[in-house]
């Protein structure tokens, strides 16, 4: 008769020795995530449109060599080409890739009234940001058996009016994700996380940080009692780059506080 399996030890580092790429790393939600991994014994290469923020970054974590940064616009094909070289001549391997980047206003007017400019701009920065960071870092990932997470939005799932632009962006990250796991595997995997309610007021660049200014209605209005924090979409994304996940792939993530599953009555 078999042995049983024996008990795993739990590891307090998951991502021991791992490099991950974060797009738009420097504030919000992408650096909490980019904290999260340093904290799991990770070392990052964030990118990010304002160079402010991003030496902030470094100036105050005080990782060392662990942490880089590099000036990225995710919808220009040679920032990115450049910003992938870069972590793979610092670190010399890139295990996971974190597509977080976008602009974080999802209302722009209504419908008939919206450019074709601001709607190209939605899903330059959203989507083909992200294709554009998965096609140049994806040969580097398939080396090592990476991971790629796109940040996506429970937008994708529900919406307010006058955000069609945002919304379509976020859908269309979803459709990305079983689309490349599918195509990337088994040598990478691919999840999506879709974030609902992120208070970033206190994860901003020093001179713009202040303490959210939420109500208890605010918090009340989730099941689990309260909005939510970059640590909370940083400690999923942990698991979802680690091994502990390594039979997860193409799915999509809701972490809302419950807020997608709670019926509304006006």
């Amino acid at each position: 008769m078999p042995k049983a399996p024996a008990i795993a030890a739990y590891d307090p580092q998951p991502l021991r020795d791992r490099v991950v790429l974060i797009t738009g790393g420097a504030q919000g939600i992408g650096r909490g995530i980019a904290q999260a991994v340093l904290g799991a014994g990770g070392a990052v290469m964030i990118g990010d449109l304002d160079a402010e923020a991003g030496k902030a970054c470094l100036q105050e974590w005080q990782a060392g060599d662990r942490a880089a940064f590099r000036q990225l616009d995710v919808a220009r094909e040679t920032s990115v080409r450049n910003w992938v070289k870069a972590a793979l001549e610092r670190f010399g391997h890139i295990h996971g890739l974190v597509n977080n980047a976008g602009i974080a206003n999802p209302h722009q007017g209504p419908l008939h009234a919206l450019s074709l400019a601001t709607w190209n701009r939605y899903l330059a920065v959203h989507l083909t940001g992200a294709f554009l960071c998965s096609k140049h870092a994806l040969p580097a990932l398939k080396s090592v058996g990476g991971a790629i997470i796109h940040i996506a939005s429970t937008r994708a799932l529900q919406s307010e009016p006058d955000t069609e632009a945002y919304a379509a962006a976020k859908g269309g990250l979803v459709a990305l994700t079983h689309a490349m796991a599918v195509s990337a595997g088994p040598q990478v995997r691919v999840n999506a996380i879709l974030p609902g309610w992120i208070a970033t007021d206190a994860w901003k660049k020093p001179g713009e940080r202040h303490a959210p200014k939420l109500s208890k209605q605010d918090h009340a209005q989730h099941p689990a009692g309260r909005v939510g924090t970059p640590e909370d979409i940083g400690a999923l994304a942990v698991y979802l780059l680690s091994d502990a996940s390594r039979f997860v792939t193409g799915q999509q993530f809701v972490a809302d506080g419950g807020m997608t599953v709670k019926m509304q009555y006006a």
